[in-house]
C-alpha cells in the first residue's frame, strides 16, 4: 500500500499510525503471503519477514469485546446483565463489523493473493469483518487503549446506537419480560397480532401481550417484532408497579 492510500485510510479511521508497518500487517490476508515472500526474496535477502493479520485479528476481537462492554456499562447504568450482553452482541457481531469496514472502504486497501482477488475477496463479509478486527489491534498496539477507545466510540459504538435507535436503547424487552415472569414462577407471555394499518410501504402493526389469559398491554411498530418489543416494555412497566 502506497503512502497516499495509507493516508486516505488513516483519515477515515481518524487515526495516524506511528508505526505504518502495523497497519500494513493488519491489511495483509494470508492468501497474499506466498507472493509477498517471493517478491521480497527477489528484491532483497534482508527484507523483513512478511506476516498476515490473523494474530492481530485474535487480539482485535478481545479489544473490541472489552471496549464494547465498557461503553455499554457507562452508557446504560440501569441495564441488566442480559440486556448488556444482547446489545454487546448486536454492536460487535460479524455483520456489524462488516458494515463498519465497508463504510471506511477497508476492502480497497487489503493485500490479497491473486486467487482471493479473483474470487471477490475485497467484498467478502467475513474477510472484511476480520480485517477490521485486525486494524483495531493495530491501533491498540500502536497507541494504546485510550486512542483505540476513541476510534471505536466514533466508528462503531455511537453509530450503532444512532442507526438502531430505540432497538438498542430498549434492548430486548421480550427477554426481560420473560425473565421477570419466570422469576415469579409464572407462564411465559403470549403475543397476539391485534391489527395493522397504513399502506404496504408504511405499515403500522399493533400487538397485544397476554399474561395468564389476561390482556396486559399493547404496542405499535413498523414491524411485528418492534410492536412486540414495545408491548413487552409497557407490560414490564405495569408489572413493576405492582
Amino acid at each position: 500500500m502506497n503512502q497516499s492510500d495509507a493516508e486516505q485510510l488513516e483519515e477515515r479511521l481518524g487515526y495516524r499510525f506511528q508505526n505504518p508497518e502495523l497497519l500494513e500487517r493488519a491489511l495483509t490476508h494470508s492468501s497474499a503471503l506466498p507472493e509477498l515472500r517471493a517478491e521480497h526474496k527477489l528484491e532483497s535477502t534482508e527484507a523483513p519477514a512478511t506476516q498476515d493479520n490473523e494474530r492481530l485479528e485474535f487480539l482485535g476481537d478481545a479489544v473490541l469485546e472489552l471496549l464494547a462492554r465498557e461503553y455499554l456499562l457507562e452508557s446504560f447504568p440501569d441495564w441488566s446483565e442480559g440486556q448488556l450482553s444482547k446489545s454487546r452482541a448486536r454492536i460487535v457481531n460479524a455483520h456489524a463489523l462488516e458494515v463498519v469496514a465497508r463504510r471506511i472502504r477497508l476492502g480497497e486497501h487489503l493485500r490479497l493473493g491473486k486467487g482471493e482477488e479473483k474470487s471477490g475477496g475485497r467484498e467478502k463479509p467475513t474477510l472484511l469483518a476480520d480485517a477490521f478486527e485486525s486494524v483495531v489491534a493495530a491501533v491498540y498496539l500502536d497507541a494504546g487503549l485510550e486512542r483505540t477507545r476513541e476510534m471505536l466510540k466514533r466508528l462503531v459504538f455511537e453509530q450503532a446506537l444512532e442507526e438502531r435507535g430505540v432497538r438498542i436503547a430498549d434492548s430486548d424487552r421480550k427477554s426481560a419480560l420473560q425473565e421477570f415472569l419466570q422469576g415469579r414462577g409464572g407462564p411465559p407471555a403470549e403475543y397476539r397480532l391485534a391489527g395493522e394499518s397504513g399502506p404496504d410501504h408504511q405499515k403500522v402493526f399493533r400487538v397485544e401481550v397476554w399474561i395468564k389469559g389476561e390482556r396486559m398491554a399493547s404496542g405499535e411498530g413498523s414491524t411485528k417484532k418492534e410492536a412486540e418489543q414495545r408491548a413487552a416494555q409497557i407490560a414490564m412497566e405495569l408489572l413493576e408497579r405492582v
